[in-house]
């Protein structure tokens, strides 16, 4: 009786699938690693508003490295005068 399944929704139907799960863990992690992020920060927060902070964390890492790869032009250069 154990290997039957009588549903006719994949198993997937009732929870996450590993993909996704893997998916969100990578979030955490990055999220972690660059944004110093807690974990029951990341846990607890709303799924919406994660991926805004992790789709904004994409982009400004995104534009450090073209910054990073961009010569900056001698006269946008400020000095500093007190």
């Amino acid at each position: 009786m154990r290997g039957l399944w009588r549903s006719p929704s994949p198993r997937t139907f009732f929870g996450l699938t590993h993909k996704y799960i893997e998916q969100v863990y990578e979030q955490f992690f990055l999220m972690k690693y660059h944004g110093n992020w807690s974990l029951t920060e990341l846990y607890n927060l709303p799924v919406g508003l994660r991926k805004w902070f992790f789709e904004r964390l994409v982009r400004q890492k995104e534009e450090e490295t073209e910054a990073y790869k961009t010569p900056a032009q001698p006269n946008q250069v400020k000095k500093f005068t007190p």
